[in-house]
C-alpha cells in the first residue's frame, strides 16, 4: 500500500466534499430513516461522491457506506464511509458533524481518517495491529501528532456522552468526570483521541461510525472497551452490517475502564 497517495486521496476527497458540504450546512431538509436517525440529499450526495471517487482511484478495492451499501465484500482491502456523522448537527445548523473515512485489510481498520469541516480540523492516523503491514505511525490533527491524556478522572475532566446513553445520569453516585454531549459519534471519541476528554461512550454505533475511528483512537495511545464483549473485528464478507451496534467505552488509560465501567455498562446488556 502506498499510504501517502491513500492519505492523500483521503484528504482531496473530504475537502472537496466538505466546501460542498458547508454550502448546505443548516438549510437541507431531513427525512427520517427506518432506523429512527435522520438523512438529507447532503448524506445521499456525499456518500456517492466519495464511493466514486474511491473506487475511481483503487477499483481493486471494496466500499461498505451508510447510505447505500451494507454488505462487507470479499476483498482484501475495503473502505467504510460516513458522508455526514452528525446529521441531525448538520441539518439544525451545529457546527460539529464531519466526514469519516476508513480502510480496512482482511476485515480490520488499519487507517483513519476523519474531517470535521465547520471547526477545520483534520483527524488521521494508523494502527495495524498484528495484521503483518508496516508503515507510518501514529494519530494527528492537522497533521499534529496528538495523543491520549495521561491525567485522572476529577470534576475539571470531561467524559462525553451520547443521546442514548443518558442512563448514566440515574446513577446516584456521583460522576468522576464533568459529562458533555456534542452529536456527533466520531467527534465524541476523537476527543479522547487528542487528549481533550478522558472518556466517552457511545451506546448504538453502527460500523461506519466507529470503523476510522478505531484506528485514530488506538494510535492515539488510548483504549477501546466492547461493552458487549463481543469482537468487532474482523467484519465478515458477505454480512449484512446494516442494522449490527457496537455499544463502545473508549478511555484515556487501560486502568479506567474498571472505574466507569459500572455507569456504562448496563448498555452492553441491552443491545
Amino acid at each position: 500500500m502506498n499510504w501517502d497517495k491513500m492519505l492523500g486521496v483521503a484528504e482531496e476527497i473530504t475537502d472537496r466534499v466538505g466546501k460542498q458540504l458547508l454550502h448546505d450546512f443548516g438549510q437541507a431538509q431531513a427525512t427520517t430513516k427506518s432506523d429512527g436517525t435522520l438523512v438529507t440529499q447532503s448524506d445521499k450526495w456525499a456518500d456517492r461522491t466519495i464511493r466514486e471517487a474511491i473506487l475511481q482511484t483503487f477499483p481493486e478495492h471494496g466500499v461498505l457506506s451508510e447510505e447505500v451499501e451494507h454488505i462487507f465484500p470479499a476483498t482484501e482491502w475495503c473502505w467504510i464511509i460516513d458522508p455526514i456523522d452528525g446529521t441531525t448537527n448538520f441539518a439544525r445548523g451545529i457546527p460539529l458533524w464531519g466526514i469519516s473515512i476508513g480502510l480496512l485489510y482482511q476485515g480490520t481498520p488499519v487507517f483513519g481518517h476523519v474531517a470535521v469541516p465547520p471547526l477545520q480540523h483534520s483527524f488521521h492516523g494508523f494502527w495495524y495491529g498484528d495484521s503483518g503491514l508496516t508503515g507510518p505511525t501514529g494519530a494527528f490533527l492537522n497533521h499534529q501528532p496528538i495523543h491520549a491524556s495521561s491525567a485522572e478522572p476529577s470534576g475539571n475532566q470531561l467524559f462525553n456522552l451520547c443521546a442514548r446513553s443518558t442512563g448514566v445520569l440515574c446513577n446516584p453516585k456521583p460522576f468522576p468526570c464533568k459529562i458533555r454531549m456534542l452529536g456527533s459519534a466520531s467527534y465524541n471519541l476523537l476527543t479522547i483521541a487528542a487528549g481533550a476528554a478522558l472518556g466517552g461512550v457511545e451506546a448504538t454505533p453502527k460500523i461506519w461510525d466507529i470503523a476510522a475511528v478505531w484506528a485514530i483512537v488506538q494510535a492515539a495511545g488510548a483504549t477501546w472497551y466492547a461493552l458487549d464483549r463481543a469482537a468487532i473485528f474482523p467484519l465478515q464478507p458477505g454480512q449484512n452490517y446494516r442494522q449490527r451496534s457496537y455499544p463502545t467505552l473508549v478511555v484515556n488509560r487501560p486502568e479506567f475502564v474498571s472505574m466507569f465501567l459500572p455507569w456504562v455498562q448496563f448498555l452492553g446488556e441491552s443491545i
